[in-house]
């Protein structure tokens, strides 16, 4: 084997190192993007959450390739893009105009201290935030300042020809400091995201969960809350008012039953619980709704799908289909042919429903006799008329 001159001069002072629980940070990191914010005027959050996870895998990479100043960076980088995040969330609308075309142009722009100056004077929720939490982000700041010391390269250690030269290295104490930083970043990303809205902290108490609908929002694990923020550092967070104005909103909400719950976050339907389900029809959406009552017509259902194979509810009736998902074109092969009942599907069957304003797919395991089918859609084509002739009237007393 010939020498590789150009790949032993990229290589030389490098000194590779392993992280062992990396498969485990980066699922920790799924719990980051899936607190995905609903806010409308604050969906660039989202993108930034995004980013500064993938700042965090970055950082993970180069770590173990021995490109230490790097990953420091990268982790660095993080905590700025999660700065700015808040900072563009939380100006006047006009200003955030302003400022996100600034960002956009790459025109002069406040660097990460500048923005935190700002927010403490200016910023509604942060400014409390980092009052009720000055411990937490007192730490932080430490955090930052020893990663700003491999970043600017201060001390022959930071060197890589001083490491690689040196007698011995401790990888260990290498690998140390960095998850050190490591899970305080995770943690910083998880608590700038409390700054938009508080759902991932409020979703993980029972009382708030069984009392909000489907959410874009995923709850923090107590494990994720333990390991990345401290628990202390959340008990200071729910003393916040952004916290405490979210919390007071959800408790006035009427609490779900459990399989009503199951109908609103799952789309799975306990056909032994219909009329328990149709007790909070109220807090059915018209989807949810028109499902229930479907499903509660026939006990052959074991699936339901609307217009095109979204959404779709599961029910107590285990499908016989060994695959799982569905394929729309089959809907579609339905929906065209003269035969709209008991199609076979797979090791099941499909019908399919064409109502006012829905379509409908109904997967079941036993065959419908042609008198329950007719039926069945006589009472689900009413069903629809109704609803929609309800929501006409609600919108013209709306008007009036």
């Amino acid at each position: 084997m010939s020498f590789d001159f150009t790949k032993y001069k990229e290589i030389k002072n490098l000194i590779p190192l392993e992280l062992p629980d990396k498969k485990a940070y980066y699922t920790d990191l799924v719990n980051l993007e899936d607190s995905w914010t609903g806010r409308m005027d604050a969906q660039l959050a989202n993108t930034f959450i995004q980013e500064a996870v993938q700042l965090i895998i970055n950082a993970i990479v180069v770590f173990e390739q021995g490109y230490l100043d790097c990953a420091y960076y990268s982790l660095r980088q993080s905590i700025e893009v999660s700065t700015t995040m808040v900072y563009l969330t939380e100006l006047e609308p006009d200003m955030k105009t302003e400022e996100l075309q600034k960002w956009r142009t790459k025109s002069k722009f406040p660097m990460y201290g500048q923005m935190i100056k700002f927010l403490d004077k200016n910023g509604n929720a942060f400014s409390d935030i980092r009052e009720k939490m000055k411990n937490y982000f007192d730490e932080l700041q430490k955090v930052k300042e020893s990663m700003n010391k491999y970043v600017h390269k201060q001390g022959f250690d930071t060197f890589y020809v001083a490491r690689r030269h040196s007698a011995k290295v401790d990888t260990s104490a290498l690998t140390k400091d960095f998850e050190d930083c490591l899970i305080s970043c995770i943690g910083a990303i998880a608590v700038f995201r409390l700054a938009i809205d508080p759902l991932p902290v409020l979703l993980m108490d029972s009382e708030i969960y069984s009392r909000t609908g489907d959410l874009l929002t995923e709850s923090y694990s107590d494990d994720f809350v333990y390991k990345y923020v401290g628990q202390k550092a959340i008990e200071a967070y729910k003393q916040t008012e952004i916290y405490h104005s979210f919390h007071e909103y959800f408790m006035n909400k009427e609490q779900m039953k459990p399989c009503v719950l199951d109908v609103t976050k799952f789309q799975h339907i306990d056909n032994e619980r219909i009329n328990e389900i149709l007790n909070q029809a109220h807090l059915l959406t018209r989807t949810d709704y028109l499902a229930v009552v479907t499903v509660g017509l026939s006990k052959k259902i074991a699936s339901l799908y609307f217009s095109g194979g979204w959404p779709f509810y599961t029910t107590n009736t285990k499908s016989v289909r060994y695959l799982d998902g569905f394929d729309s074109d089959t809907f579609k092969k339905i929906k065209e042919s003269e035969n709209h009942m008991n199609n076979r599907y797979d090791e099941a069957y499909l019908s399919y429903l064409n109502l006012d304003s829905e379509e409908l797919y109904l997967e079941h395991n036993e065959q419908f006799e042609p008198d329950e089918f007719i039926h069945l859609k006589a009472f689900v084509i009413a069903l629809v008329l109704i609803i929609n002739q309800s929501n006409s009237n609600n919108e013209r007393d709306e008007v009036n």
